[in-house]
């Protein structure tokens, strides 16, 4: 009998991360004397991936396929080491995966994130919980709005469309959700705007973390 699948996006939703991607990010500018973008400036840049990461906080003058690849390549080196110095678990999110956990949902991960970043932050703030599927950007597997991921997780889980949650903070997370046929909860806190979520027709809207045991249990 298949159980209740709730499918949570990562940065932005699960995780407060904008402020090593920035710092990151800026690190890599700075090995090119580039100037930096500001905190609110990498809010609108993140959310399809790394390399769409890199190449939006690039003079549009850089943005060829050599010049991406090559910093790509030394933001995500120096990402992995120091992933987790300004990262945050929000508040009341940690409270969120227990209460399902106990309830006996199915969780998982669907992030654009790379996928070793994936792992490594889900076990380091979340490891205690148990996560039944956790996939981040894999070479030769779309990103996040192509719902494969979402249909990879639930066949993986056992679980039904009707059954599935997508939880996320932007349009993308949405669109994914509803392509894939699930249902989908926008999470004001995050990165992107509420009218975002509005605009990508979201089943349910939710301001604070606690409102998504509210729907998924009801």
């Amino acid at each position: 009998m298949s159980r209740t699948l709730a499918i949570f996006d990562l940065d932005g939703t699960l995780l407060n991360t904008i402020g090593d991607l920035a710092v990151c990010c800026n690190h890599m500018l700075s090995l090119r004397g580039l100037a930096p973008h500001s905190y609110e400036e990498y809010c609108s840049f993140v959310g399809n991936g790394i390399t769409r990461l890199v190449e939006r906080a690039l003079p549009e003058e850089l943005r060829n396929a050599e010049y991406i690849t090559a910093a790509r390549k030394d933001f995500v080196e120096f990402y992995y080491n120091n992933i987790d110095t300004h990262t945050v678990a929000y508040e009341g999110i940690t409270e969120v995966i227990k209460q399902l956990s106990e309830a006996g949902v199915t969780l998982a991960v669907a992030s654009n994130k790379f996928h070793n970043g994936t792992i490594r932050l889900i076990e380091k703030f979340f490891g205690k919980f148990h996560w039944s599927a956790i996939y981040g950007n894999r070479e030769g597997f779309p990103l996040k709005p192509d719902p494969s991921i979402v249909e990879l997780i639930v066949e993986q889980c056992g679980a039904t469309k009707q059954q599935t949650f997508m939880i996320g903070d932007s349009g993308v997370d949405i669109k994914t959700a509803n392509d894939a046929g699930v249902h989908s909860i926008g999470v004001t806190w995050g990165f992107r705007s509420r009218e975002e979520l509005v605009e990508n027709n979201a089943d349910y809207i939710v301001n604070t973390p606690k409102e998504i045991c509210s729907i998924i249990l009801k």
